[in-house]
């Protein structure tokens, strides 16, 4: 008997009734992609992109990992980026965390978790750079709330500093990196009001110029 066949009818089931909205679904989906967005998620299984934003295949090009991070060391992050502004002309970067993240729970705790625990470093560095914004927050719920909502800052900069981003804007591209925070006991999205659009809202400090 094939195992997860629950799946597959699922499955079935789902392609005829796209067919039915819309007979042509699949053809325009198999010619090519033209998102206008890039979602760096969470893995969370309670976080789908498309479903959230209301928006069918073909709509929202996804990046996932544990607790929507983009450490500039990561290629994979950087490559899902690339690909997303140079061949597929994504117009906004949408970096998205969420309320109730195990990653930034367990980010929290003095306990090792195992290899995830390297990962989430990334986490413990922004902590420890907003010590004295977090350690006065007593109760912890609003604390890993903050520091959800701080990490999605810091990680809206790391997209900034890529030269990626950077060479888009000095190519005159239109190009917006957005923060915002998926709160999974309503299904709404909020917006923390950090939409960086140009090279001049980025430190200086960080600023690179393509040599020619």
């Amino acid at each position: 008997m094939k195992e997860l066949q629950e799946l597959f009818e699922n499955n079935r089931a789902w392609a005829e009734n796209s067919l039915k909205k819309d007979p042509g679904a699949f053809q325009k989906l198999s010619d090519k992609q033209t998102p206008k967005y890039l979602w760096i998620g969470c893995s969370d299984s309670r976080i789908p992109a498309n479903e959230i934003l209301g928006l069918p295949p073909g709509e929202v090009f996804v990046h996932r990992n544990v607790a929507n991070l983009f450490p500039h060391t990561d290629f994979n992050c950087l490559s899902v980026l690339e690909y997303g502004v140079e061949f597929l002309n994504i117009e906004h970067v949408i970096v998205c965390g969420h309320y109730k993240c195990g990653g930034i729970a367990a980010a929290m705790e003095s306990t090792q978790f195992g290899l995830v625990d390297n990962w989430l470093r990334n986490i413990r560095d922004i902590y420890f750079r907003e010590k004295e914004l977090l350690d006065p927050i007593s109760d912890p719920e609003l604390k890993s709330n903050r520091l959800v909502e701080l990490n999605v800052l810091y990680q809206v900069m790391n997209v900034c500093h890529t030269t990626i981003v950077q060479n888009a804007w000095a190519n005159n591209k239109k190009l917006s990196i957005h923060g915002w925070v998926y709160d999974v006991a309503t299904g709404l999205l909020k917006d923390l009001n950090c939409c960086i659009s140009s090279i001049d809202q980025v430190d200086a400090t960080y600023r690179t110029l393509k040599l020619k």
